[in-house]
C-alpha cells in the first residue's frame, strides 16, 4: 500500500498525553522509511477540526488521523465514503475504533503494519441527523456527563464538578421514546448504539447496529449498570434491552442530548438514527496480523 501512496497529510493530537510533541518528527521519520514524505498538522485542541477540514481539502491519497475516536470521527464525516483514505491511529483516551481496525498495538507500530500489509476497506457505521458515528452513540442523559468529563481531562476540577452537578440534576427528567425498525414505541431513559466494528455481539461486516435501551428509574439502578459495565457483563443487566436494528426512530420534548464516538451533540426533539453501510474508507489490515 506504501507504494500506492503519493500525498499524505497527517493530523496529530499532541496535546494528548498518548501522543506528545515528538509524535509528528517520529511520524515523518516512519512515513520516511517507506518513502513517503507529508504535511503533518500538530494543532491545539480548539484547532483540530479547522486543520482536519484544510487536511482533506487536499485531496491526500491518505489522511492520518493521531488522536481519539472524537477526532477520526470527524475525519470520516469530512471524508466520506468517496474522500481520502483514513488510518486512524490510537492517540486518545479509550481508542476504540484505532483498537478494532489495529488491535492493541501502538501507534508506530500500527502505521508500519497499515503501510506494509495494508488494504483499502469501506465501512459502515451509524448516522443520525447529518451526523456519522463509527463506534457508539449514546443518546439521553448519559450523554449529558461529557462536559463534565472534558473539564476533567483538561486538569478543571472546579468546572468539572459544576458540570457534574448540573447532569445529575437534568438525569431522569426527561425519558426518551422510540422505535426500532417499526417495532411498537417503547420508554428508556437512555439508547446506546454499537457500530459493527466495536460492537462484541456484531461481525465487523454485519449490516446492522446492535441498539440498547437503558431502563434506570434511580441512582441505585444507575450504580449497578455501571458496576456492570466495569465487569464487562452490561448486556445481562435486567435494566438493558438488546436488540439489532437498521433504523430507529427517538423523541424527547426538550430535545436529544447525543455522544457520538465521545463528542457531544445536540439534537431536536426528533431524530432518526439509521445503519449506513458506506461512511469511509480506511486503511485496515489483515484480521489475523
Amino acid at each position: 500500500m506504501g507504494a500506492k501512496l503519493k500525498t499524505v497529510e497527517v493530523v496529530a493530537n499532541v496535546a494528548s498525553g498518548s501522543v506528545g510533541g515528538a509524535a509528528p518528527a517520529e511520524i515523518e521519520a516512519i512515513l520516511s522509511e517507506y518513502g513517503l514524505a507529508a504535511h503533518v498538522w500538530a494543532p491545539e485542541p480548539h484547532d483540530i477540526t479547522r486543520c482536519l477540514r484544510a487536511a482533506v481539502d487536499k485531496a491526500p491519497d491518505l489522511l492520518i488521523v493521531l488522536a481519539g475516536d472524537g477526532t477520526a470521527r470527524a475525519a470520516a464525516e469530512l471524508c466520506g465514503p468517496d474522500g481520502p483514505l483514513i488510518a486512524p491511529l490510537p492517540g486518545g483516551t479509550m481508542n476504540m475504533l484505532p483498537h478494532a481496525v489495529y488491535g492493541l498495538r501502538p501507534w508506530p507500530a500500527a502505521l508500519r503494519l497499515a503501510l506494509e500489509q495494508g488494504y483499502e476497506r469501506t465501512i459502515g457505521g451509524g448516522e443520525v441527523e447529518g451526523h456519522d458515528f463509527l463506534v457508539a452513540g449514546i443518546f439521553g442523559s448519559p450523554a449529558l456527563w461529557a462536559p463534565a468529563r472534558e473539564a476533567a481531562r483538561f486538569g478543571k476540577p472546579k468546572l468539572a464538578w459544576l458540570r457534574a452537578r448540573r447532569a445529575m440534576r437534568r438525569a431522569f427528567q426527561g425519558r426518551l421514546r422510540y422505535r426500532l425498525d417499526g417495532a411498537p414505541r417503547e420508554k428508556a431513559e437512555a439508547l446506546i448504539f454499537m457500530c459493527p466494528l466495536t460492537s462484541r455481539a456484531l461481525r465487523s461486516d454485519d449490516t446492522a447496529l446492535e441498539a440498547a435501551a437503558l431502563d434506570v428509574h434511580g441512582t441505585a439502578d444507575l450504580l449497578r449498570l455501571g458496576l456492570h459495565a466495569l465487569t464487562g457483563d452490561w448486556r445481562q443487566d435486567p435494566g438493558v434491552e438488546v436488540a439489532r436494528c437498521q433504523s430507529a426512530r427517538i423523541w424527547a420534548a426538550q430535545g436529544i442530548p447525543a455522544l457520538l464516538d465521545g463528542e457531544l451533540v445536540r439534537l431536536q426533539a426528533q431524530a432518526h438514527v439509521r445503519y449506513t453501510q458506506r461512511v469511509a474508507r480506511i486503511l485496515a489490515i489483515p484480521e489475523d496480523s
